[in-house]
């Protein structure tokens, strides 16, 4: 399929413009794609109706060869409870962070590890499941992981964030454009997927994305009020408990925590309920419709709006940094398209039930079909 760019997205596509310091830091989350009409053809992006309404049968073979090792019984149980979400002192007011507001949660299971590209590739080989940067035939990653060869055949950009570009061939396999692989980087977080790959994967595994109050739970890890999932103190006793960005963003990451681009979904200590990279590494997709407009009441399992144009991804990747994306912290948000995909982007799943109960389910099961 050929590459198809959103009107939206084409107005901002100019050569190197300047930026300033507010529309950057408006920006840093990633590019978006925004699904238009195409005239009198309907939608170009053919796969939006099965993926989102969540209808997809796999064959008997896919159902037999899912992962009913490692993955699954990578789970955390997290307790049920109360908690603060969000903040009074909202770092980016725009996004919808505050006001802050007591959040009844059921237990649920979270996994401990993003969603790596050894467990994506499972669930290509045993499903023939195609991304969407696939279908679309490219995808936004950032100037700086590209080579040189490749950045002489781009001549767009993101306005908001020149260091955004399109790049032809970037897909979950070749994370840094078409001349890069993922076989030295197969514990890192798969990237390039959409909400509706991540969801797709999701349901695969019998398990679902996290609500965004189930993931901002998680992140806190049974603390109260606090930034980091560890506490408030970025660098407690000068040790790194993230991968983000040190130095001058965007010319120079200076590697300080081991890391330029993504690390090991293993890497840095875990959070109180045992989960890793909560912040920094990879943003990751949530169940819910954006919206920055919230009830300060308290509520029981939100599930965030019934409709929108944008889901909530939440915690940062290694490419924020204090100076124009502080959105590191357990309370920040941002949003994208559900069909977006970039080169920072990644996801986790979350289940109702214990990994064994899926493991059971999966193996009475040949064949399934996904209704929602």
């Amino acid at each position: 399929m050929a590459p198809c760019w959103p009107l939206g997205l084409c107005l901002l596509f100019l050569l190197r413009s300047p930026v300033s310091s507010e529309e950057a830091g408006s920006s840093c989350h990633s590019a978006s794609r925004a699904v238009k009409n195409a005239g009198e053809g309907g939608s170009v992006y053919e796969s939006v109706s099965r993926a989102e309404d969540l209808r997809f049968k796999y064959s008997k073979k896919a159902n037999i060869e899912r992962p009913v090792q490692g993955a699954l019984q990578q789970m955390a149980f997290i307790p049920a409870g109360v908690f603060t979400m969000g903040t009074d002192e909202p770092a980016i007011p725009q996004d919808g962070e505050a006001p802050s507001r007591r959040v009844h949660i059921r237990p649920f299971y979270m996994d401990r590890y993003e969603v790596s590209n050894a467990e994506f590739e499972k669930f290509v080989s045993s499903s023939g499941y195609i991304t969407e940067a696939e279908r679309f035939g490219d995808s936004f990653v950032f100037e700086g992981l590209l080579s040189e060869e490749v950045k002489r055949t781009i001549n767009q950009a993101v306005a908001a964030a020149p260091w955004w570009l399109p790049v032809k061939g970037a897909n979950w396999k070749h994370p840094q454009g078409p001349d890069t692989d993922i076989h030295d980087r197969m514990d890192h977080p798969v990237l390039h997927v959409s909400w509706r790959d991540a969801v797709e994967f999701c349901a695969w595994a019998g398990k679902r994305l996290p609500t965004e109050a189930e993931w901002e739970y998680s992140c806190r890890g049974g603390r109260e009020n606090r930034l980091f999932p560890w506490g408030n103190n970025l660098l407690p006793n000068g040790k790194h408990y993230a991968n983000i960005w040190q130095g001058t963003f965007p010319s120079n990451d200076s590697g300080e925590d081991g890391y330029t681009g993504t690390a090991p979904v293993t890497a840095f200590p875990p959070n109180g309920y045992g989960l890793y990279n909560m912040v920094g590494n990879a943003w990751e997709w949530t169940e819910d419709w954006w919206t920055v407009h919230h009830s300060a009441e308290e509520t029981h399992s939100p599930k965030g709006p019934s409709s929108g144009t944008d889901r909530v991804k939440k915690g940062g990747s290694y490419m924020c940094h204090k100076s124009y994306c502080y959105r590191y912290r357990c309370a920040a948000r941002s949003q994208n398209t559900p069909d977006s995909a970039s080169s920072n982007l990644g996801f986790r799943c979350a289940a109702d039930t214990t990994p064994d109960d899926i493991l059971e389910e999966m193996k009475g099961h040949s064949e399934a079909v996904l209704n929602r």
